[in-house]
């Protein structure tokens, strides 16, 4: 029987996978890149490193943070936990600009706020509801939160350096708004929105 020309087989060498190595890395990249852009502008996690949002948040409590807020400027409404960049005030008293603060807005542009009997008034009457750990052991005097400028106190109020000490402050330092606590899980849920939670000190 007479024998034909060989067949050949098509290559299957190297070429073939290094172009599929080169989509996936490719892939990787594109969500590389697209979990970076979210995070930078759109929702990033942060840790809170001091207890001045007792009992709301604790030590060490994990969060997200929405960030489109302060950016398309619809306003950050007053009972909002919010995390800002330090105000001028602190950067000159050491503060690291970098850095983030985090605290309640408790009043907004236009609102006259006083803290006296341990309270705080909000255009003549105590700000309710309010998420104060227990009464203030200071007075603020009666002013009127200047335009595009925010009041914020920590909920732990006696053990918090916030706007009762250095004053307003401006909306162009805010961050974003803290949105969800992912951990602990025994705490999983939403938080900083319109009423008192609680349990979350629980």
């Amino acid at each position: 029987m007479a024998s034909g020309p060989a067949i050949t087989q098509p290559p299957s060498g190297p070429q073939g996978g290094a172009t599929g190595l080169l989509q996936q890395a490719g892939r990787l990249l594109l969500w590389v890149l697209l979990a970076l852009l979210l995070r930078w502008a759109v929702v990033e996690p942060r840790w809170i490193p001091s207890g001045s949002m007792l009992p709301t948040l604790q030590l060490q409590d994990r969060i997200l943070v929405e960030k489109l807020t302060p950016r398309i400027g619809s306003g950050v409404r007053t009972g909002r936990i919010v995390v800002f960049h330090p105000p001028a005030r602190l950067q000159e008293a050491g503060y690291d600009p970098r850095t983030a603060l985090i605290k309640r807005v408790v009043a907004v542009a236009g609102d006259q706020v006083e803290v006296r009997d341990g309270k705080l008034w909000r255009n003549g009457s105590p700000a309710e509801p309010d998420w104060a750990r227990e009464p203030m052991a200071y007075a603020l005097e009666p002013f009127v939160v200047p335009a595009g400028e925010v009041l914020v106190l920590g909920d732990n109020r006696n053990a918090s350096l916030d706007s009762h000490l250095w004053g307003p402050l401006p909306e162009a330092d805010l961050i974003g708004t803290a949105i969800w606590r992912y951990w602990p899980l025994a705490r999983f849920g939403p938080v900083g929105f319109s009423s008192p939670h609680p349990a979350e000190g629980a």
